[in-house]
């Protein structure tokens, strides 16, 4: 599983970082999910090797549109470039009204259809590779984090039950073992009931704006990796008196050491914390405060940073061209 960073600026976009636009990337396939989508994504992609034609899914934290303001335009082009196939937009129940509207005013039409699910009554969500679970958090407007789960880690058939049942080897068995339910003998065979799986599956938390860290306290329990906005240092909030609906490095670090979390990756930066910034605010001073916090693997996302997690659970920074 892959994670790369299409933008990691908070509120507006900087010379150097687009606002929030996060791709996870499947092991087995080119198939991949985005995670937010603000305005000017597509442009970011358009210097990835990812393809409008192999996303799988789209998951929106919230309506703010620093979140969400890209969409129109990235749904717009994937129909331009040919897209036939469904594609799944989990977000607020806002999103598809005025999505919709949007379309049907600018006269888009997209050659494929549109499935919203709404994250208030998500539950969870499935692809053959991935579960998502959404998870409630406190920001200005109603938010929500995704917890990504792989779905079939390392399968093995389970021979003696399929044995057991008898169920005459050949195809089926094939099909079971690629994922597949299958009919026999006017019987539903569950993949999943016939597979062992041969390790912990590797699991990554992405949350949303969100000033509460501990209302994902839950789903990082066995988490490698947790995913979150760090808007301010504290010297900043403390200033200003107002977080709005933001966390603080200091406030993310800390949960996630008493989470027992491995990897903590911060990203939604204020635009005041600039790289390499003499005078002001530093973004140095933000990895600073999250370090003196947190004594995990500490990452402070940028665009285009692109990290492998391992099916041992390491997480590794990938050099890209």
């Amino acid at each position: 599983m892959d994670l790369l960073f299409l933008g990691t600026s908070s509120g507006t976009p900087t010379r150097a970082r687009n606002v929030s636009g996060l791709a996870l990337l499947e092991d087995t396939s080119k198939g991949w999910y985005l995670i937010d989508c603000g305005e000017g994504t597509q442009h970011r992609l358009l210097r990835t090797p990812l393809s409008l034609h192999r996303l799988r899914a789209i998951f929106i934290t919230h309506v703010h549109g620093d979140h969400c303001f890209g969409l129109p335009g990235l749904l717009a082009s994937a129909g331009m470039m040919g897209r036939k196939a469904p594609l799944e937009i989990i977000a607020p129940e806002g999103i598809e009204v005025w999505i919709r509207a949007t379309l049907q005013m600018s006269q888009s039409w997209l050659g494929y259809e549109l499935i919203f699910r709404a994250v208030e009554s998500l539950g969870e969500w499935c692809s053959p590779n991935i579960r998502v679970e959404a998870i409630a958090l406190s920001h200005r407007v109603p938010c929500y984090g995704y917890r990504f789960t792989e779905a079939r880690p390392d399968p093995r058939l389970n021979i003696d039950r399929l044995e057991r049942d008898g169920i005459p080897r050949g195809p089926l068995w094939g099909q079971l073992a690629r994922g597949m339910d299958v009919e026999c003998e006017g019987r539903t065979l569950c993949s999943d009931d016939y597979l062992n799986f041969t390790r912990p599956p590797r699991r990554i938390v992405v949350g949303g704006d969100n000033d509460r860290p501990e209302l994902l306290a839950d789903a990082c329990q066995a988490a490698h990796v947790l995913i979150h906005e760090a808007t301010y240092t504290e010297a900043v909030a403390s200033t200003n008196g107002n977080t709005f609906g933001h966390s603080t490095a200091a406030r993310v670090a800390g949960f996630a050491r008493q989470a027992g979390v491995p990897n903590l990756l911060l990203t939604h930066f204020s635009a005041r914390y600039q790289q390499g910034q003499p005078r002001g605010h530093s973004i140095e001073d933000v990895r600073q405060e999250a370090a003196e916090h947190y004594p995990g693997q500490l990452f402070l996302a940028y665009d285009f940073l692109r990290l492998h997690l391992g099916k041992d659970g390491v997480l590794l920074q990938v050099e890209t061209p």
